[in-house]
């Protein structure tokens, strides 16, 4: 059974303090207020920051066109001002995923533009704790559709010391999720694996921030709950086979797997070779791999034989034919750019909400630009209709939203099969 967080802290700290001490050489000391915290001119930029390379790519770029898609909705424009859409990539292609470099290299571009109004990002939360200091100190409001730490926001169960007030130089928050956190997630999971009967379950993850909270939180969740968690144990997403692995886990006699992971970390290797040592046991995968590369063959994905023992637990619910807003979003999505990845929504949310806080704080575009106001107007967010429901955004940063989905695999597609309230 593994201590941490104390091992995930090592990693996050020693990431984001190299890199964030090297920015702040770069961006000088202080934060900014007054009419340095003003936006000159009437073009505002928003920056989107998500890994176009690797195999999670498929989500970061649905996520992409969520945001593109709300900003076409607006026409681009909020009053006097013109709102522009600058895609940036946090990924290196021949890492095929994030990169710490590359994520700082984009902060760095959001904070050296006058004309930054807002950042959409980061997908993973190893990138967000990078770039959410770096941003910070600039006042740059930001917004991720899809970081789910605890740590980022919140000092509750899950999170590593130091956590979340490291990654806010300035003591004032400026990042904001419309994704629930891994605690929800993780309250979920354990809802989800006593509906489908697992009485002892092994977790793997792959070392990621990502994977280490998920399964730290999940480690909580299910002790909270006494749902016996039999190991916790990080795998080499560089590895070529895991068959001694799997012959491990199942000889401690789990009867689920849960794997914390994105599906670049190796996924889909270690899946069909747990599958194949554990012949009876249930799969259960966390939000990163919600994605066609992990669930579709066609695509790269396990094969469609396992289809009947995987299931995935992910935010996005899918189109829901009691909300009009939903399916508005999913017809229009799909008549833009085709069928919808599931973080294709919380793009979308992701970017309305922004263009709702730019909206008031500058009084529907009639008044002057301040990225303090816009930082301000999100945190003041109180029961906002959304695609995704009604929610709030709380004082660390956090949804009020607490619904999660548990998507079933069916022909290499994911479906909804169930609702998890928590």
């Amino acid at each position: 059974m593994r201590p941490p967080p104390a091992r995930t802290a090592l990693k996050r700290g020693t990431i984001a303090a190299v890199l964030v001490a090297a920015f702040f050489g770069l961006a000088g000391c202080g934060g900014k207020s007054g009419d340095e915290n003003r936006v000159p001119g009437t073009t505002l930029t928003i920056y989107s920051s998500v890994p176009l390379h690797g195999a999670s790519s498929v989500s970061a770029k649905a996520v992409v066109s969520g945001a593109e898609l709300a900003l076409a909705q607006a026409r681009g424009r909020i009053g006097r001002y013109h709102i522009v859409l600058k895609e940036l990539d946090d990924s290196n292609p021949q890492r095929g995923g994030w990169d710490p470099g590359q994520t700082t290299l984009d902060a760095h571009q959001a904070v050296q533009d006058k004309t930054t109004i807002g950042y959409i990002g980061e997908f993973n939360s190893g990138a967000s704790a990078v770039s959410i200091p770096l941003l910070n100190r600039a006042g740059i409001p930001q917004i991720s559709p899809a970081s789910t730490a605890v740590g980022l926001t919140s000092a509750g169960p899950g999170a590593a010391p130091g956590e979340p007030d490291k990654y806010y130089p300035t003591g004032v928050r400026t990042f904001a999720r419309v994704v629930p956190n891994d605690s929800v997630q993780a309250r979920a999971q354990v809802q989800l694996l006593r509906s489908m009967g697992c009485q002892k379950t092994y977790v793997l993850d792959d070392g990621e921030v990502d994977g280490q909270d998920t399964a730290t939180s999940f480690q909580l969740a299910a002790k909270g709950a006494g749902l016996p968690v039999l190991g916790v144990q990080s795998f080499n997403p560089k590895a070529t086979d895991y068959s001694a692995l799997a012959t491990a886990v199942a000889q401690t006699g789990a009867d689920c797997v849960l794997l914390s992971a994105i599906t670049e970390d190796n996924a889909v290797l270690l899946t069909k070779q747990i599958a194949s040592a554990m012949p009876g046991a249930q799969i259960l995968g966390s939000a990163g791999l919600a994605e066609s590369t992990y669930t579709d063959p066609a695509d790269g994905g396990i094969p469609t034989s396992l289809d009947p023992r995987v299931m995935i637990t992910v935010a996005a619910l899918g189109p829901d034919p009691s909300s009009p807003a939903a399916r508005a979003f999913y017809a229009a999505y799909r008549q833009r750019f085709g069928p919808a990845q599931p973080y294709a929504i919380y793009g979308y949310e992701a970017m309305s909400l922004m263009l709702d806080a730019i909206d008031r704080a500058t009084d529907h575009g009639s008044g002057p630009a301040r990225r303090s106001k816009v930082v301000a107007a999100i945190f003041d967010t109180r029961n906002r209709h959304s695609v995704l429901g009604t929610y709030s955004i709380d004082s660390g940063g956090d949804t009020t939203l607490r619904r999660y989905g548990a998507l079933r695999v069916l022909d290499g597609q994911l479906r909804l099969w169930k609702v998890l309230d928590v």
